[in-house]
């Protein structure tokens, strides 16, 4: 499959409004993709990265979430000696983008129960919905 480069500017004026950040990444991701040569599909095309990218970025929001703070960021005095230690590879199957190895992190109590990516779950039929939403 092939795609057209759109600026962000270039696509405000053919439609008239402004894009949304989800928006303006995905033309930004386009751009990039287009720049080193990559396809939009196939192993190591757009939308394999672009999955990794979404899926890792959910995590690493779950487990700050599950923490109560941001990477590096956990406070001297708090209750919990809970933290981030490190991340573990998973290979995931969307249905679009084919195996995706994906690091999920992982915490020192391992308490930690992921919602995009289930423990244990390797096909996710409802993530490439998102994704192509978010690129589209």
């Amino acid at each position: 499959m092939t795609f057209e480069l759109v600026s962000p500017r270039e696509s405000e004026s053919k439609t008239g409004r402004e894009l949304s950040a989800e928006q303006a990444a995905a033309v930004a991701m386009v751009a990039e993709a287009k720049a080193r040569g990559l396809a939009l599909t196939g192993p190591d095309g757009l939308l394999k990265l672009f999955t990794k990218s979404v899926l890792e970025t959910a995590l690493n929001e779950e487990m700050t979430e599950h923490l109560g703070h941001e990477k590096n960021q956990a406070e001297p005095d708090r209750e919990s000696s809970n933290v981030r230690n490190g991340t573990r590879s998973k290979t995931v199957v969307p249905d679009a983008a084919g195996e995706v190895e994906i690091n999920v992190p992982r915490e020192r109590e391992s308490t930690f129960e992921p919602q995009i990516v289930k423990k244990w779950q390797r096909r996710l039929t409802d993530v490439d919905e998102i994704v192509l939403s978010l690129y589209s």
